[in-house]
């Protein structure tokens, strides 16, 4: 019995430094979180700017186009992160504890 202990013991310290962090890696999943939601805000703030500009008549209606068009896409894709995310809670709640 004392044997087992000892060789659980021993499994645990052997796999504990794959579970920690590498001390290299800097931030990991919530840095490069925080980076698309800045880009994403940069991309929303490019778009309002160039809708200003060309209001006043100091923009193309090409870069309009291609501005909408951005922000668009990135409007877009954020929803479908949410309705994943949403989705993938709603799974885990469906599950039996």
């Amino acid at each position: 019995m004392d044997i087992k202990s000892t060789l659980a013991a021993q499994g645990y310290a052997a796999t504990r430094p794959a579970t920690q962090p590498k001390a290299g890696e800097s931030g990991g999943a919530g840095e490069a979180f925080a980076r698309l939601a800045g880009d994403f805000a940069e991309t929303l703030n490019r778009g309002e700017q160039v809708a200003s500009a060309s209001m006043i008549g100091n923009a193309d209606p090409h870069a309009l186009v291609q501005a909408l068009a951005q922000t668009e896409l990135a409007v877009e894709t954020a929803v479908t992160v949410r309705n994943k995310v949403v989705e993938a809670y709603q799974e885990i709640l469906r599950m039996p504890v």
